[in-house]
């Protein structure tokens, strides 16, 4: 691992390589604020893609991209005179020094649950902080993550279930008023209730423990991995899936499940 000041260095250098790229480049001068804003949202994307893959050199590439994208914006906050990259830093190392009294300052706590329900408190005095429970969940959050940082956010505060196995009742009474629904072919009350039944499902999730995130991108790769295993061996055989029947279609995803059960095995 490198040294501190090695650290600093490359830092220093990194940020000489974009105010250069920021002055001399055409598509570089060219970019703002919304311009970027599509291209960081990519590349956030594509390293929790290389985090959930757990391949080391990608998640150090990705890394460096996103880091690109901060330091850009930092020098458009510059140009504009409204902050720079040491602003950004300041202030980050302010707010973390802030909210975390039991490193710098004199409060006492012994557990994880302990920190996020004082984190919470501390976020409710800043000058600048949330004026509600909820107001720091930002809207533009994926729905499925939403809901566990809002729940989460709640239960920081004490709104929580007593026993974490009686989610379950609450799982089961939502999936019953969804199939109601369904019977009925209400749509607008269907999707009502389909998005309770998730949002219940989320909070089990978060109960156990479980990042229902990461585990419902799990099934999306395996679910990948395995119909394109189905689509390699109908074109193998000669047909096309629109052809085949469910019965052909379903012995070849059987194949692919037992593959895959067998690479999982140590």
């Amino acid at each position: 691992m490198h040294t501190r000041q090695e650290k600093l260095e490359a830092f220093g250098r990194l940020l000489d390589v974009l105010d250069n790229l920021r002055e001399k480049c055409p598509w570089d001068r060219k970019q703002t604020y919304d311009s970027l804003r599509p291209h960081t949202i990519e590349e956030v994307y594509e390293l929790c893609d290389a985090i959930m893959k757990g391949e080391k050199k990608e998640i150090c590439k990705e890394l460096g991209d996103v880091m690109e994208h901060i330091i850009f914006y930092c020098i458009i906050g510059a140009e504009k005179g409204d902050y720079d990259i040491a602003d950004v830093c300041n202030a980050e190392a302010e707010k973390l020094i802030f909210r975390h009294p039991h490193i710098y300052g004199e409060a006492h706590v012994e557990t994880t649950d302990d920190v996020s329900k004082l984190w919470e408190q501390v976020k409710q005095k800043e000058k600048d902080g949330n004026a509600t429970v909820l107001a720091g969940v930002p809207a533009a959050l994926p729905s499925l993550i939403k809901a566990y940082r809002i729940q989460d956010k709640a239960r920081n505060v004490g709104f929580d279930w007593e026993e974490r196995d009686d989610v379950w009742d609450k799982v089961y009474e939502e999936i019953g008023e969804l199939r109601e629904e369904l019977r009925r072919e209400d749509k607008e009350r269907s999707l009502d209730e389909l998005g309770d039944f998730l949002f219940s499902v989320v909070n089990a999730a978060r109960l156990y423990h479980l990042n229902p995130d990461t585990a419902l991108e799990r099934t999306n790769k395996k679910f990948i991995t395995r119909f394109n295993y189905v689509e390699q061996k109908a074109r193998e055989m000669g047909k096309d899936l629109k052809d085949m029947t469910l019965g052909e279609m379903d012995k070849l995803w059987d194949e692919a499940k037992a593959l895959s059960k067998r690479e999982e095995k140590p």
